[in-house]
């Protein structure tokens, strides 16, 4: 009998992590700090500051609230806002401790995620679905877990994973309470494996498992067993939907050499049009996931910052973005998600800024916590302090305090 996939994944996240990978967990904990402090403000980072007093906590609604959060390609998810709040939970932990804890959460979240198939994706929300799987691994490594008590956690809350997409269909607050669901169950499996319970080491792939239940051809667990998986996980410029961030990237590039005009056709992967198809948005909501209006910013002369998303921009951006067409581009859908790709009046782009293939590094996430700092009400002087401790420090204790602060 084969040895259970979990049981397998256990192994992989107890391994010793190394000091570059928690040097990249740095990049990773300051561009979460970004997103929270641009959101502290929106309704999402008030709802978070009303129910709890932790810092870790409020932040897990405001985290992936203005779009900007990183992403898994191949996984379609995003591990930053739910892998964090859990790294970050334990007051008595160090920061070594917590990167170390968030570096072995991408890896669980990320190698669940990478063998849901395009079944899964078209009706689960697979940063929740997998997500518990990540804030149970993070919790799991403060606490620190073996192997068989990893495999007991991630079995018990993967048992009651969820997170439908229907709520895409409305401007509500459910995609912010899934990050807050999956950190919560998460966590909390790992603390009652902590106390004794045990759990399904085969809830992936067992008769009425997580893949039976939600998949229709799993894939493999991803990962190379000698790598971590956090190297592969990109960063995102730009306040939108990632969807979209090719058409954006394509744009911009023909903007710089003066070759961007309408009329705008975007050609694009078949799950760009399903997400981000709207040529009408009425909300900032629908306007970070519409292809039409990301072109239509560009066009008139933005970067796609969270200014250029709100309700205001929508009116007035309407004209540019009846300019827009968008079709799907089969060449460009066969390479994804491995790459995410767009084409906009001839100019292709096949890896879109802040991917692996085109990494952006300290310096461009450190201007990224400026701008969403100010978005969000921050001082620049607030800003700087932020992605000292992150990228420098080994206060966890000074970051504690800081997002009670920011989302009091």
């Amino acid at each position: 009998m084969s040895e259970p996939l979990l049981s397998q994944l256990s192994k992989r996240i107890a391994r010793p992590v190394p000091d570059g990978e928690k040097m990249r967990a740095r990049l990773h904990l300051l561009d979460w700090l970004a997103c929270v402090a641009g959101a502290r403000d929106m309704e999402a980072g008030h709802m978070g500051g009303a129910i709890s007093s932790l810092g870790w906590e409020r932040a897990t609604y405001a985290g992936n609230a203005l779009e900007m959060d990183d992403v898994h390609r191949t996984a379609l998810l995003h591990p930053g806002p739910v892998v964090w709040p859990a790294a970050m939970s334990m007051a008595s932990s160090t920061l070594d401790q917590r990167l170390e804890a968030a570096v072995r959460g991408y890896e669980a979240m990320i190698a669940v995620g990478a063998a849901f198939d395009a079944h899964h994706y078209a009706h689960w929300h697979p940063t929740a679905t997998a997500g518990v799987f990540g804030a149970c691994a993070a919790f799991g490594s403060l606490i620190g877990f073996a192997p068989i008590e990893y495999a007991n956690a991630m079995g018990n809350a993967g048992s009651v994973a969820g997170g439908l997409w229907h709520m895409r269909h409305d401007n509500v607050l459910t995609k912010q309470w899934h990050i807050y669901h999956a950190v919560r169950t998460g966590r909390d499996a790992a603390l009652h494996v902590h106390y004794g319970a045990t759990g399904p080491a085969a809830l992936l792939e067992g008769p009425q498992g997580l893949f039976a239940a939600t998949t229709q051809e799993p894939g493999d667990l991803a990962g190379n067993r000698a790598g971590w998986l956090i190297n592969e996980v990109s960063f995102k410029p730009f306040a939108a939907c990632r969807h979209a961030h090719p058409a954006i990237d394509a744009a911009l590039q023909l903007r710089e050499a003066g070759k961007l005009e309408a009329p705008f056709k975007v050609e694009t992967f078949a799950d760009a049009l399903t997400f981000c198809n709207r040529p009408d948005p009425t909300t900032e909501l629908e306007a970070k996931f519409s292809l039409q209006h990301a072109v239509a910013v560009v066009a008139d002369g933005r970067d796609a910052k969270p200014e250029d998303f709100t309700e205001e921009t929508v009116a007035a951006l309407a004209d540019l973005r009846a300019q827009v067409t968008v079709a799907e581009e089969p060449a460009i859908t066969a390479r994804y998600p491995a790459h995410f790709g767009a084409r906009v009046n001839g100019m292709e782009v096949v890896d879109t800024l802040g991917d692996p293939e085109r990494p952006i590094g300290g310096d461009h996430i450190s201007e990224k916590m400026r701008t969403l700092g100010k978005w969000g009400g921050l001082s620049e002087k607030e800003a700087d302090r932020a992605t000292d401790l992150a990228l420098r420090g080994d206060d966890a204790a000074a970051i504690d305090a800081m997002l009670e602060q920011w989302l009091g």
